[in-house]
């Protein structure tokens, strides 16, 4: 074919996308414009090829990707040039299923064809294993030809059974065909059933929910109920509660704006995480009192403490006994990095690894 004088002719076709509805077409060409849809136009070229002109390349391109998959099987037309927005193709002739089922039965080895052209389908590795009817050509010799076949590809979610196939027969010619499948693979047949079942399931769970948004009473008892649920939720109503929190938050803000700002300028990640616990591990320590010149003063200043910083103090470290035993633990620590008698190492799992009562203690951890 003479693609030159097809690009020109092509250049003289308009064809536009159009919402929810056929495309629009202004045609200067010498073609003769045989049919439209969603995608685009089919032109007649000659006896044999018809162009096929598109609104949009993406749909050009889905539409020659699904084709040339399946180039080496008779069940597609060979395709015989593309350009942006077109495709020259092989003419189908025949009559399509729609047209043919209004006057002749759907019998098993027409079922048979049908499961054959999904097979096919699946072994070149389209999405979708489903074809509308009005898209499957019966030919003389009673082979099938497809065509429109762009939304078989490129697709993130499809139904796991040919849904628009068995639709496009209406209630009659499904259950005939269905009927069909059932004998000639049983398998298949309950594979099918099954998503159909899911299917009918999944629609009867949308109206639960649709109606229970809907009904004006449940919809404010809901409300009612949320309202009184959600106090649950709360936390200012605790003060201690409400200041652990708040310090909390405030410390993760920090650490997590820090670690930015270091990062920025170039600093390792695990030293700056490093430095900001120590430093939150010894604003802790100033907080209970416990920075003292002398294991023996900062026990005695934690067994004195006011009621309200020695609850504190349990509620972070479970147990103000277990305090003192941390305490004596990080100056014992400090003490072994003076005399340089342990590795680094040696006193971070000292000073990490203590557990009491099966909980884990903090003393000078990372926090997450």
């Amino acid at each position: 074919m003479d693609t030159v004088q097809l690009e020109k002719w092509i250049k003289k076709i308009k064809v536009t996308n159009l919402m929810n509805a056929d495309v629009e077409v202004v045609n200067k060409s010498p073609l003769k414009m045989i049919g439209k849809g969603r995608q685009g136009a089919v032109f007649h070229y000659n006896d044999d090829i018809c162009v096929k002109v598109f609104g949009n390349q993406e749909d050009c391109d889905r539409e020659h990707y699904a084709l040339s998959l399946g180039q080496h099987t008779n069940l597609f037309p060979k395709v015989h040039a593309k350009g942006k927005l077109y495709i020259a193709m092989d003419f189908v002739r025949g009559v399509d299923l729609r047209e043919y089922l209004q006057s002749q039965p759907l019998t098993e080895e027409l079922s048979d064809k049908l499961i054959k052209m999904l097979i096919v389908f699946k072994e070149i590795g389209y999405e979708r294993i489903d074809h509308h009817k009005r898209q499957i050509y019966l030919q003389e010799d009673g082979s099938l030809k497809v065509i429109d076949v762009a939304r078989t590809v490129w697709r993130d979610r499809v139904y796991p059974y040919p849904r628009k196939l068995l639709n496009s027969l209406g209630d009659e010619n499904k259950a005939i065909f269905l009927s069909h499948v059932q004998a000639l693979s049983p398998e298949l047949y309950k594979e099918w059933e099954h998503y159909m079942h899911m299917e009918e399931l999944s629609r009867q769970i949308y109206q639960v929910v649709l109606n229970e948004t809907t009904d004006p009473e449940k919809k404010k008892q809901n409300k009612k109920e949320l309202k009184a649920e959600s106090k649950k939720l709360l936390t200012r109503d605790d003060e201690q509660n409400y200041v652990t929190l708040l310090e909390g938050l405030m410390h993760k803000v920090f650490k997590e704006e820090w670690i930015k700002t270091m990062l920025a300028r170039g600093a390792d990640p695990d030293a700056v995480k490093e430095e900001i616990d120590k430093y939150w591990d010894e604003r802790e320590l100033e907080a209970l009192g416990q920075s003292g010149k002398t294991t023996t003063t900062t026990a005695t200043t934690t067994t004195n403490t006011k009621t309200t910083n020695k609850q504190e103090h349990q509620r972070r470290f479970t147990g103000s006994g277990d305090n003192i035993s941390r305490v004596k633990e990080s100056k014992k620590v400090k003490s072994d990095k003076k005399s340089k008698s342990k590795s680094k190492d040696e006193q971070k799992v000292k000073g990490k690894d203590k557990k009491t009562g099966g909980r884990k203690q903090y003393s000078g951890g990372k926090r997450r």
